[in-house]
């Protein structure tokens, strides 16, 4: 798990949270329900207006993944791959198909047996490639959706603290009861900048790095599957397989 989202959201809030107290303001003055019914709800709505349902619930059901994910490593699949084509330069591909059983990629796992099948290099390249780009069209969506949401957010915000001024400038006869109205009328435009900046953004950012990195380990192991394939030296794949990712992704294979 990487705790980055949630701990920034925390460090987020907390922030405000420590910035009111040292203003004096307290916290339950932005706890209104009225202008966080309005934001939050208002937002989804206008989520769901700009695009499908079935968006909104793939983009829903992506948090749990935006929140506790563990980054992947390009590198990961490496020493796997490089294993692989040692059996495979020794044995034959045909040997590896008891391998694909104990594969826990899927992706490396179905090109692998579309490779032991006999697939032909350029079918290959082509099938793997099409899987990189449904996963990114797919990922694009939910991350797409929540920056949507961050783009609404701000303006619903506004829009509830132009109605709460409406009901303001309906007591204009009563002065004494003007300042906490005029206050809890910028509360809904509080709440919109802050979930679009706190929530909404940084959500659709961690879905669209966490894609980014799954893809390119993807792309790390198309080039592994077809220099296997075609029978490469394992240490050349290594070097190969190396040589397009940052040392820091690197996983060592295990002794």
């Amino acid at each position: 798990m990487d705790p980055a989202t949630i701990l920034g959201l925390v460090i987020a809030f907390a922030a405000v949270i420590g910035a009111m107290t040292l203003e004096g303001t307290h916290l339950t003055s932005i706890l209104l329900p009225g202008p966080m019914l309005l934001v939050f709800v208002g937002t989804i709505g206008a989520g769901l207006a700009g695009g499908m349902l079935k968006d909104a619930i793939h983009s829903f059901k992506q948090l749990p993944r935006a929140l506790t994910s563990k980054a992947p490593l390009q590198g990961a699949t490496i020493p796997t791959i490089v294993g692989l084509a040692d059996r495979a330069r020794r044995e034959g591909l045909l040997a590896l198909e008891d391998e694909t059983r104990d594969l826990e990629d899927e992706f490396l796992k179905g090109g692998l047996i579309a490779a032991i099948d006999g697939t032909d290099p350029e079918d290959l390249r082509t099938l793997l490639e099409d899987r990189i780009e449904t996963k990114r069209s797919q990922d694009k969506v939910a991350s797409g959706f929540f920056n949507a949401l961050g783009g609404y957010a701000p303006t619903i915000g506004i829009i509830g603290t132009v109605v709460s001024l409406v009901h303001v400038l309906e007591n204009l006869t009563e002065p004494g009861s003007l300042g906490p109205l005029i206050a809890a009328a910028f509360v809904a435009t509080l709440w919109g900048i802050l979930s679009a900046n706190m929530i909404w953004l940084p959500l659709g950012s961690r879905l669209k790095r966490l894609s980014d990195l799954e893809c390119a380990q993807m792309e790390v192991t198309l080039e592994g599957l077809l220099a296997l394939q075609s029978g490469a030296n394992p240490r050349m794949v290594n070097d190969r397989l190396r040589s397009l990712v940052p040392a820091s992704e690197i996983v060592e294979a295990a002794a």
